[in-house]
């Protein structure tokens, strides 16, 4: 047998050394000024030496365990009320002790670029960044990753407490919706900001999810013809950021404000089947939390993937449920006007969010009267903050209040006319600009024209000349439709088909 080189096994000594001593320690998600979530055990775990004991200390109680064959530690800690700020110490061959650490609400804010989308870029910016100091509200952002299998970290700063420093960078929507929970609560609030601008929703779900419904294999179709192109698509690509640097080297030349870096699918494989659910969820899984806030959709808007979108949606809910253990609550943003390309479904897409409302614990926030027919990006991030933080009060704190604009339920023929019942009437229907617009009527052949549209109580009243026998209606069923509808609390109706 031939002898391990002895100049071999001593540079490895340093190595086995480090396994067999490691120190404990702790996630990203663990640092000072974290948010740990009220109500529920308070999960820590890590990595120390195989077999080591590892005690964790909160509130005045201590638990230890034992690091497994691999390293792996996990310890569970008693549940207890929002408070704080309190010191948590890990304790093994090293101590560990996060300080001003808060017990409240933890949500996670994840989507593509309108939840991304910077507190600096919003209405009012310099307003509401001078103006946030909330030091109970603490802000946790993972940086983008992507990974062909789950993960057990993520990369990200350190939690930090709101400040106008802090809050800068960080989603508007996250920041608002945080804000007025923080206002209405009365708790600390922990946020936490994992997103992607441009990225469709399959990314952001689990393979095993994914792989278990027959139905959404178009998800691996579409993936499968994306790496067809691949090379084509990096050689263009090439060439389009060569051109773009050059636009950029011209302006700076001549004093200009350099052009934006052009966008494009699929960079860095961020469109890849559960490529970021790998990176940027699985590893926050483990931490409880209260719930989740979503805005995303641009993405599946298009002819490929808009079929799908209902079932993949509600795949990906579910299967978040089901890795973090808990059916908690889920609120997202319906697909703000905008004026679209020829080859975009908003309309179909803002409906398959609709029907994700048939999943318990969820609530969606209408932005379709709150867009910017130009950009894509609109800058009024308050409402939809506003609007996401009424869901919450509603759907995960139990508050008595509207959360919702009118939501349409039931359509009934009535002669030559069609009378649509509405749910979230909240103290009545009313209308915004003076005339009901924005309704359109069918008979059988589905061929819709406007129509004539009336408030009558609770419900609304269609006629058109043009249709003897009515079957259907559909209302802001458009990239950028006109909106009319409200209810009396101020929140608009959402857009709907009643023909499916």
């Amino acid at each position: 047998m031939t002898a391990f080189p002895l100049r071999r096994a001593a540079g490895l000594l340093p190595l086995f050394a480090s396994l067999l001593c490691a120190e404990a320690k702790l996630p990203a998600l663990f640092t000072d000024h974290m948010v740990v979530q009220r109500h529920r055990p308070v999960h820590v775990w890590g990595t120390a030496t195989p077999g080591e004991e590892v005690s964790a200390t909160f509130r005045g109680a201590t638990v230890s365990g034992r690091a497994n064959s691999l390293g792996q530690w996990s310890i569970l800690l008693p549940p207890g009320e929002a408070g704080g700020p309190l010191d948590l110490t890990v304790k093994a061959s090293n101590t560990i002790t996060l300080r001003d650490v808060l017990v409240g609400d933890v949500w996670v804010a994840s989507g593509q670029s309108n939840m991304e989308f910077a507190t600096r870029d919003a209405v009012d910016a310099a307003k509401e960044i001078s103006a946030a100091n909330y030091p109970n509200i603490r802000l946790f952002r993972v940086e983008n990753n992507v990974a062909t299998h789950p993960l057990d970290d993520v990369t990200a700063e350190p939690w930090a407490r709101v400040s106008p420093q802090s809050v800068a960078g960080f989603s508007a929507v996250a920041y608002f919706f945080g804000r007025h929970l923080s206002e209405k609560q009365r708790v600390p609030i922990g946020l936490i900001e994992s997103n992607w601008g441009g990225t469709p929703a399959e990314a952001w779900t689990s393979l095993r999810a994914l792989s278990s419904d027959a139905s959404l294999m178009p998800v691996f179709s579409e993936w499968a013809k994306m790496n067809d192109g691949a090379i084509a698509t990096r050689l263009r690509r090439d060439q389009q950021l060569a051109e773009w640097q050059k636009s950029v080297d011209q302006a700076k030349a001549d004093g200009r404000k350099a052009p934006d870096r052009p966008w494009a699918p699929n960079e860095h494989d961020c469109w890849s089947p559960a490529g970021l659910y790998n990176a940027m969820i699985a590893p926050l899984t483990p931490f409880p939390i209260r719930g989740a806030i979503w805005y995303q959709g641009e993405s599946n808007a298009g002819v490929e993937r808009v079929s799908t979108y209902s079932r993949l949606f509600q795949t990906m809910i579910q299967d978040w449920r089901q890795a973090w253990g808990e059916d908690f609550p889920f609120l997202f943003v319906q697909l703000a006007n905008y004026t679209t390309g020829s080859n975009s479904r908003w309309p179909e897409l803002r409906d398959a969010q609709r029907q994700t409302l048939a999943l318990r614990n969820t609530a969606m926030a209408t932005a379709i009267d709150i867009g910017d027919p130009r950009d894509i990006h609109p800058k009024n991030k308050q409402d939809v903050g506003l609007r996401l933080g009424l869901a919450a009060r509603a759907i995960a704190y139990g508050e008595p209040i509207e959360y919702s604009g009118p939501m349409y339920r039931q359509a009934v023929v009535e002669g030559q006319a069609l009378r649509l019942y509405f749910d979230h009437t909240g103290t009545g229907l009313a209308i915004h600009g003076g005339t009901l617009k924005g309704f359109e009527l069918a008979g059988a052949d589905h061929k819709y024209v406007p129509a004539d549209a009336r408030i009558d109580g609770n419900t609304v009243v269609l006629t058109s000349p043009a249709i003897a026998n009515p079957a259907s209606a559909r209302y802001a069923w458009k990239d950028n439709p006109e909106t009319s509808l409200y209810n009396k609390e101020g929140l608009p109706a959402t857009p709907f088909q009643t023909a499916q």
